[in-house]
């Protein structure tokens, strides 16, 4: 584990931009919807934001499974910014909240193991470069809800790896949730790592948070993450109980080791929260989740040329709630275990994800909905093979077409008249290519402020610095001083970091002022 936390931590979000435009103004809106449904469970996904399971519904009982937050409203918690609660949360790339949050993806039909048809998303997750998917279907009259997911490196590189997914379901003030597990290891606002015993007791010690039995999730103080020690062998699920011993269970094939609860707390700060990132009135909830690594502290090497892939369940139990909600922990994690086995064998799902094997690499059929450009443009560098999720050249949009200019050409281009550089690969690849690439005269300090992007991304900060110095001085320009100003905040030189940006700010309104194309969503940005 030790290892594992310090391996690859990821130094800065680039190459993906920061999402940060939205308000706290309320309006009805559409989204983009897609239902996988047979007789017994109805699932909704929304494949504009991250392809999200938003809702999961029991038909049998009209029971939602599920956390579905009636309103979108994005909040800072994602590694690119905007992050919004509710269903269930595909998370690749780093420790966080993924970059692809908000972000749209590939869907389609896909034949599914059983004859049928399952949804396919699938993209190109850029802070790693690892292209991913993500199989949704429902067999004929199950109650549950198969995910089959692989993520591969098509590269001749060993790649960090992050696996998590995160389940939202609702918090009620007898709801309990349970796994296979007589510890955990706790993190929480002291930002330490400590294993605390499961579910603690009335009589036994208080954990950091501030709970003595941490399964009931209403009787902590303070927000926390635990990340369950269940023992190896042991089926991997996680389960959250109502009093009626009625609600969602998770489980998977065994490579998706981790479990984990996160909890709000019962403090001001946990209940503002949650009230923040919904409407009034809405039930608050709690996540159980699972991930490849123990804990979300940790990063997996991927060897070059890999693929990890595993198998998802997600539906009802029904348990009873005299023993899950008893004085005896294992007797209650048992009884839990025994309704999980008998509603869904352990076998079932190592059967299931056997068959899913045989069309993983099934070419899709009908297109749902686009994703990016960035997994066609990164096909087109690597040459890579696929097979199941292709990344065709028609997706290749404006932001891409630079970069696709100086892999053909070996040239890169010159910047639009008065427009924001776009975003920028900063892999290794991508950098050889910069540092190697000619460009026009006069264009060198737009070849050289991209370079410092790269470089920047790599750690070679001073480098970058150098970069950027060289390119201001051929040509001022706003966006080469408020990277510079970025390099300064981060060297901790608050005076002359601010001095960069207010000339930051100067030189992007001369600049569009001298083309009569200021306007107050120009000025906003800027600000």
């Amino acid at each position: 584990m030790a290892r594992q936390i310090g391996y690859a931590p990821l130094r800065s979000v680039l190459p993906v931009r920061v999402l940060d435009g939205y308000g706290r103004d309320r309006a009805p809106a559409r989204l983009d919807a897609l239902v996988i449904e047979n007789e017994r469970v109805r699932a909704t996904v929304l494949p504009g934001l991250g392809g999200r399971l938003y809702s999961l519904l029991h038909k049998p009982t009209g029971r939602e499974l599920l956390y579905r937050n009636p309103v979108f409203q994005p909040a800072d918690f994602a590694l690119a910014g905007a992050w919004f609660s509710g269903g269930v949360e595909w998370n690749l790339g780093a420790t966080g909240h993924w970059a692809l949050t908000c972000a749209p993806l590939h869907a389609a039909r896909v034949p599914a193991p059983d004859g049928g048809e399952m949804l396919r998303l699938w993209e190109w997750e850029r802070l790693r470069d690892l292209p991913f998917q993500i199989d949704l279907w429902l067999p004929a009259d199950s109650d549950f809800l198969y995910a089959g997911i692989r993520v591969r490196n098509p590269h001749d590189r060993t790649v960090p790896a992050y696996w998590w997914s995160n389940v939202a379901v609702p918090e009620t003030e007898d709801t309990r949730v349970l796994a296979p597990a007589d510890a955990a290891w706790h993190f929480g606002h002291t930002r330490a790592l400590s294993h605390v015993p499961v579910p603690g007791g009335a009589d036994g010690p208080e954990h950091p948070d501030g709970a003595r039995d941490i399964t009931y999730t209403t009787r902590a103080e303070h927000a926390a993450d635990y990340f369950f020690d269940i023992p190896a062998g042991q089926r991997r699920w996680t389960t959250a109980l109502d009093g009626t011993g009625r609600g969602l269970v998770h489980t998977s094939t065994d490579l998706l080791r981790g479990r984990k609860l996160f909890l709000w707390g019962r403090g001001r700060g946990g209940r503002r929260w949650q009230e923040w990132l919904t409407e009034p009135g809405t039930g608050g909830y709690l996540e159980i989740q699972a991930g490849l690594a123990r804990t979300q502290l940790e990063h997996l090497p991927m060897a070059a040329g890999s693929a990890f892939s595993w198998l998802e369940a997600y539906g009802p139990l029904d348990a009873d709630p005299a023993l899950v909600h008893g004085a005896d922990w294992a007797a209650a994690r048992a009884e839990a275990g025994r309704s999980l086995e008998a509603a869904l064998p352990r076998a079932t799902v190592e059967a299931a994800y056997d068959r899913w094997l045989g069309v993983a690499d099934a070419e899709p059929g009908e297109a749902l909905a686009t994703g990016s450009g960035w997994g066609a443009l990164e096909v087109q560098r690597g040459r890579h093979r696929l097979p199941g999720t292709p990344f065709p050249a028609g997706t290749l949009g404006e932001d891409q077409k630079p970069w696709l200019e100086l892999l053909l050409a070996g040239v890169f281009p010159r910047p639009p008249l008065d427009a924001a550089p776009g975003p920028c690969p900063v892999s290794p690849e991508w950098r050889d290519l910069l540092e190697s690439a000619d460009t026009y005269p006069g264009n060198e300090w737009f070849r050289d402020y991209h370079l410092g992007i790269a470089q920047w991304a790599a750690g070679d900060r001073a480098q970058a610095v150098r970069n950027w110095e060289r390119s201001l001085a051929a040509h001022p320009s706003p966006w080469t001083l408020r990277a510079l100003a970025v390099a300064d905040a981060d060297a901790g030189e608050t005076k002359r970091a601010a001095d960069k940006y207010l000339a930051a700010y100067d030189c992007l309104r001369a600049t569009f002022l001298d083309r009569a194309a200021w306007t107050e969503d120009t000025a906003r940005a800027a600000r």
